[in-house]
């Protein structure tokens, strides 16, 4: 059917129709459980370990959506499988797909808390975005995600079931290819969580995306970032930093008050020097807020004699936030001024914002419903 936009007229958005689930009691989460756990559980019920590849093959492998899809299973097993575990710990609330062939899942957790994750098909990519809290703490002024602070951190399965949803949506020949840890919470935050859940997307039996197809995505947590360095990872660095001097960032990322830019940037030049990987600046363009002449200089005077990439963002309008996006001709001259002193510079390609795909939204909209 047709979803209605708030302008006039009708868009093309596909909502798709989900069942009514019945509530029941509350059984352990298969994604959350350790190898060692679920062999265990079989060993009770008089099964061999090697059913715990099996039942893991059929999820991370062939797309099961149910115990009862793992056809080389006993039955009997399979029932049980059924009355102890919930295959997926969380609920499909919404599923919208956009004109462009973005898919937006807001799902819903066994505590009833809402999360978004987002799948971005584009050039023979299939690229999943994902969330690692619920909410978010950081407090970016400009940000839907972090309007209601943070609730507490996904579990490591809560995290992978995203990328399972996700990758289940893409034909059946087809798999993701790529992974922005760049949906509602802040990842660093979360660090040991994600990194759990990214071991079990990158293995050969799980859902095979090396790291460097992974870009985790910050705020700028400076020995986090320190961390995530000294793991001999290939994982991809984004620094969200919206700002070229730190009163700005203060007024824009509250908790850069407790960093500041200068040990930011001295913990992603560590980062850049110990895996060899190019740091990405990502910056959140706000109409007449950042995006000036003397925004673009200072820009450029701090990113001088580094090996770094910056992203713009041109600002996704959120209900009750009064920021604008930037004119075409700030804009434009912005990443002028950039390219001609050195700096490499692209603008992201909106997508998804019919079905309000940015991070954070839609879950603020079923939030007030």
């Amino acid at each position: 059917m047709l979803g209605r936009s708030r302008g006039t007229g009708y868009n093309p958005i596909m909502i798709v129709p989900l069942p009514t689930v019945a509530p029941t009691a509350p059984k352990l989460a298969l994604f959350d459980q350790p190898t060692e756990s679920l062999r265990q559980w079989l060993d009770e019920h008089g099964q061999p370990p090697l059913r715990a590849r099996q039942i893991r093959r059929w999820v991370l492998e062939c797309r099961a959506q149910a115990f009862a899809d793992m056809s080389d299973l006993p039955k009997k097993l399979r029932e049980e499988l059924e009355q102890s575990f919930d295959l997926f710990s969380t609920q499909v609330d919404r599923h919208l797909v956009s004109r462009d062939g973005t898919n937006k899942l807001l799902l819903r957790t066994h505590d009833q808390h809402l999360i978004e994750c987002v799948l971005i098909p584009e050039e023979g990519r299939f690229t999943a975005c994902i969330s690692t809290q619920v909410g978010c703490a950081m407090g970016c002024v400009f940000c839907a995600s972090g309007l209601n602070g943070v609730a507490r951190n996904l579990t490591a399965g809560e995290i992978l079931e995203q990328l399972v949803r996700l990758r289940n949506l893409t034909p059946p020949d087809r798999r993701l290819t790529h992974i922005v840890v760049m949906g509602i919470g802040e990842p660093l935050a979360n660090l040991d969580n994600l990194l759990q859940a990214l071991a079990v997307a990158g293995d050969k039996h799980g859902l095979g995306i090396g790291a460097r197809h992974i870009t985790i995505s910050t705020v700028g947590l400076p020995a986090k970032i320190r961390r995530l360095a000294d793991l001999g990872k290939q994982y991809h660095l984004a620094v969200s930093l919206h700002a070229p001097n730190d009163l700005l960032r203060t007024e824009i990322v509250p908790t850069n008050a407790q960093t500041g830019i200068p040990e930011i940037l001295a913990a992603a030049d560590y980062f850049f020097q110990t895996t060899g990987r190019q740091v990405t600046f990502e910056y959140v363009v706000l109409g007449g807020r950042n995006d000036q002449p003397i925004h673009a200089r200072q820009l450029v005077n701090l990113l001088r004699g580094r090996k770094a990439h910056v992203n713009l963002i041109p600002w996704n309008a959120v209900s009750d936030l009064s920021f604008r996006r930037p004119r075409d001709e700030d804009l434009n001259g912005f990443i002028e001024h950039l390219r001609r002193h050195g700096v490499s510079v692209t603008v992201r390609r909106r997508k998804g914002a019919d079905i309000d795909a940015a991070c954070g939204q839609l879950r603020r909209e079923r939030s007030q419903e």
